[in-house]
């Protein structure tokens, strides 16, 4: 069964997508279910390595390939994630955390009460997040692209950098919701993004983890950093000359 078939048969007996996703107030009875799968979850993680390196090394000559090479493995794990997106596991398919405005601050409204609504995927608040960063990361990326190859002024390159920069922010302000959120909701949601577990109901989990799937992903990954590194110039991390 390939990916999208197997996709296809979750959905068909997964329960509804807003009865899956969204439970409102009511979390007695609730149990560790199986929600991110692995590529997910590798795919997050890679994203988080490559965005702090390729920030980390923006300003250094020396260190342009690690920079560059950051930045292409970056652009294709959002690729991939988008993708996945559309054909992977039933928490990870925009179709079932992209909601409206008005959803947003229905939750948004609820963090404040006494009982905030639950959700076993992302929240309405936490997909608008997900989207932007996405969306930042493939304008840094395609910019950073531009930049490097030469092929536009010094504007491309400010927008690069300003595109970073807002990307920086809208980390922080991720993160801090994170927390705000695990405090409110009493799970760790940042290690769920590690074990892929969350408090839902037995029917909520996804069916399959796609271990092997995510294992090929971080050996493609780690055999693409190697190749760029074998690549430089007598195995220094530099992606050209220095320039004097």
């Amino acid at each position: 069964m390939n990916i999208a078939s197997a996709s296809r048969a979750e959905s068909a007996t997964a329960m509804p997508a807003d009865g899956a996703a969204t439970t409102a107030h009511d979390t007695a009875g609730l149990i560790p279910v199986r929600v991110w799968d692995a590529p997910v979850r590798v795919a997050h993680w890679l994203m988080v390595a490559c965005f702090a390196g390729a920030w980390l090394t923006a300003e250094s000559e020396r260190w342009r390939l690690v920079h560059v090479t950051l930045g292409y493995t970056l652009a294709a794990l959002v690729v991939l994630r988008i993708v996945w997106g559309f054909v992977g596991t039933r928490h990870a398919r925009f179709a079932s955390f992209v909601r409206g405005p008005s959803a947003v601050w229905r939750y948004l409204r609820s963090l404040v009460t006494t009982r905030p609504e639950h959700h076993v995927g992302h929240n309405p608040a936490g997909a608008l997040a997900i989207l932007a960063l996405l969306g930042l990361s493939l304008l840094i990326t395609a910019t950073g692209w531009v930049t490097y190859q030469d092929l536009a002024g010094e504007w491309i390159a400010e927008l690069h950098e300003g595109a970073a920069s807002a990307m920086l922010a809208l980390v922080a302000l991720h993160v801090g919701a994170v927390v705000v959120s695990s405090r409110l909701h009493r799970e760790n949601l940042a290690r769920s993004m590690v074990t892929g577990l969350k408090a839902g109901r037995p029917g909520d989990g996804v069916r399959r983890v796609w271990r092997p799937l995510a294992a090929m992903l971080l050996v493609a990954v780690l055999g693409f950093w190697g190749w760029q590194w074998q690549s430089a110039p007598d195995g220094a991390p530099q992606v050209s000359e220095h320039r004097h």
